[in-house]
């Protein structure tokens, strides 16, 4: 299926997303939004695909959030507001998705833009990256998980610096405060995103998808409580599986394993 504001792929496992508004620097609306929902819940529902990866089309832009000449124009037609808003860039709310997804930000990723990135396990940023949450410099707040993540993701100091001032961080600075994992030459990017998706793909799905959902899951609890949960729930569904029977088998072949993702 094509779609008008987004590009997407699969290959190997692997699902492409590009947010595809380069003429507005990849901000969005409520039509792409739209399509992005959509996207991401091919990929969640799709078994073969593993790993996403997100980045934006050109090189200025990874996205520049909101289009809020989009709103505004739309609000003058005296448009209605639709019964149900999609989550911002498909991924930032009610999304509950264990596959890896990494964001490759090929530029500014401002407000959703940079919320997106945040919703993502991994980031690797273009040299020239820049990072921000500037909603309150406009009236509005970072809503769409911005304020929750970054205070989760980043030291408390640097979260709220970046918060209250609504200031713009370089790739450089993300990267000193453990915001992104890699930072390389734009030439770079995709085949850098492309290097942790393959690292990825080494270990099995099932054990990746499993280790994910425990990590965040946990979060809100003590050690010794998440370990219980994970007892309880997730070792039994990995002991069942094939790819825990194919891991020691290939091992002990000396040869690459064959995973199946169950």
């Amino acid at each position: 299926m094509s779609y008008q504001y987004a590009i997407y792929d699969k290959k190997e496992h692997i699902a492409y997303v590009t947010l595809n508004r380069p003429e507005v620097m990849n901000a969005l609306h409520y039509e792409a939004h739209l399509e992005l929902e959509a996207i991401f819940t091919d990929f969640k529902n799709d078994d073969d695909a593993w790993v996403a990866i997100v980045t934006g089309a050109g090189e200025r832009a990874f996205s520049a959030g909101n289009d809020l000449k989009a709103t505004a124009a739309r609000t003058a037609r005296g448009d209605s507001q639709p019964d149900r808003q999609p989550p911002f860039g498909g991924i930032t709310s009610d999304f509950e998705c264990y596959k890896p997804l990494i964001a490759a930000v090929n530029g500014y990723a401002m407000g959703g833009g940079c919320e997106i990135a945040l919703a993502c396990d991994i980031i690797i940023a273009a040299e020239h990256a820049r990072f921000g949450l500037p909603e309150p410099r406009v009236g509005l707040i970072a809503g769409a998980g911005g304020i929750h993540r970054l205070v989760r993701q980043v030291p408390l100091k640097q979260a709220m610096g970046m918060l209250l001032t609504g200031k713009q961080i370089t790739a450089q600075e993300a990267y000193r405060i453990g915001l992104v994992n890699e930072v390389v030459a734009l030439a770079e990017l995709l085949a850098t995103a492309e290097r942790w998706a393959s690292e990825i793909l080494e270990g099995s799905p099932l054990s990746v998808r499993l280790t994910k959902e425990a990590a965040l899951q946990g979060l809100p609890h003590p050690v010794e409580e998440a370990m219980q949960r994970d007892r309880d729930s997730r070792i039994p569904r990995l002991l069942s599986s094939e790819d825990f029977v194919e891991g020691p088998r290939a091992f002990a072949e000396k040869r690459k394993p064959r995973w199946k993702g169950k």
